[in-house]
């Protein structure tokens, strides 16, 4: 479902929704499902080879290549290139590391 259908779905304003979501939920609607859709794109990073960055920001579902990367930047700080190498340095110096296959924090 859209996010601009729930509120119709739940019978209240965009604005009620989005406020009684925050409230629940502690954050809106509209970044949930940003949230979701960044996670799901960085599972889909596999660090061992070459990134085809165009496919997988349309993969997902970003405007544009330029978009998936304002977007990465926001939620890492990093550029995905960026964040690529510093999975692929700590990959190295901690092979068999629990997070192994996990995408990195942001600091």
């Amino acid at each position: 479902m859209a996010i601009g259908d729930l509120n119709v779905a739940a019978g209240v304003s965009s604005t009620h929704l989005a406020q009684r979501f925050k409230e629940l939920i502690g954050v809106t609607p509209k970044r949930l499902a940003r949230t979701y859709r960044f996670a799901a794109t960085v599972f889909a990073i596999t660090p061992a080879g070459p990134i085809d960055w165009c496919d997988l920001a349309g993969g997902a579902g970003y405007f544009d290549q330029a978009h998936f990367g304002h977007e990465f930047r926001a939620f890492t700080g990093l550029t995905p290139t960026r964040y690529v190498e510093v999975r692929r340095r700590f990959l190295r110096e901690h092979p068999g590391h629990a997070l192994d296959g996990w995408p990195l924090p942001a600091d």
